[in-house]
């Protein structure tokens, strides 16, 4: 991988990685007028030519249109010298995942705000004709006042284009997907059932089924033996799994993320 520290993307100057991924690498960038901070996603592709270059843009304008108090905002985007990035907010508390440690489960109140917060989240870009396709605890981030931002709506959108693809055949990450989506149909649904899996990880911290397992032969081996039989009825976040896998059946059967936001508040 190129080391990028120190060179200068539109209006910012990049000053140290802050992570990297299946799709992009991200680095802090500091805006060299304003004095402000960015986060700088570069998506790990080349664009050949004119199309490639509409395309990105077409898709990255979409993303840039989501304004939504627990959704990562676009600020800009850009192609150089082939490589296309976009601007977004620096959330500086990181991700659930780098936050809250493995193997200590989440108390009910903290995991009923994180996922009230994350499914308005995806209830407004549902609603906005967009699938996320990659929910997870490492695309949730901590915002200043420790609000949820759920990000990477950006990589999930462009990369589903097979013109952008590089070393991944889909977009996502195989462990919390449904199956639909395994098989390149995701669906709103498919969201809401990888937020399930997000809720049996952070707070019941039973971990990924099948740890040992490769990551299709886990979901594979998840779906048949039922991820609700895994629960305790008697957990006091079995409600907010129930909605987020009772309609993992036919299409007609899915419910909007809606009813998991509605009796969550009651709950909480």
């Amino acid at each position: 991988m190129t080391d990028r520290v120190g060179q200068r993307l539109g209006n910012y100057r990049l000053v140290h990685l802050l992570g990297r991924g299946g799709f992009a690498e991200v680095y802090l960038g500091q805006h060299l007028r304003l004095n402000m901070q960015a986060a700088i996603k570069i998506l790990h592709t080349q664009l050949a030519d004119a199309d490639d270059i509409e395309n990105f843009q077409l898709e990255a304008q979409t993303v840039a249109s989501l304004i939504h108090p627990h959704i990562v905002r676009v600020l800009d985007f850009d192609v150089k010298d082939g490589v296309p990035f976009l601007v977004i907010d620096y959330a500086p508390n990181g991700s659930l995942r780098r936050q809250h440690a493995k193997g200590v489960p989440l108390p009910l109140p903290t995991i009923v705000s994180y996922v009230k917060q994350i499914a308005n989240a995806l209830q407004y870009a549902h609603e906005q004709k967009l699938i996320h396709r990659d929910v997870k605890p490492e695309n949730m981030l901590l915002g200043r006042r420790d609000e949820v931002l759920l990000s990477e709506f950006g990589i999930a959108t462009i990369a589903q284009s097979s013109r952008y693809q590089g070393t991944q055949d889909m977009a996502g990450t195989i462990t919390y997907m449904a199956p639909e989506q395994t098989q390149g149909k995701p669906r709103p649904a498919s969201d809401q059932y990888a937020l399930g899996v997000v809720v049996m990880v952070c707070g019941l911290q039973r971990g990924l089924p099948m740890a040992h397992a490769s990551p299709l032969e886990a979901l594979i081996r998840r779906c048949r033996s039922g991820m609700l039989q895994m629960v305790a009825m008697s957990s006091p976040i079995a409600g907010i799994l129930i909605l987020c896998w009772q309609c993992h059946g036919p299409p007609m059967a899915h419910a909007s993320l809606r009813g998991v936001r509605i009796r969550r508040c009651r709950s909480g």
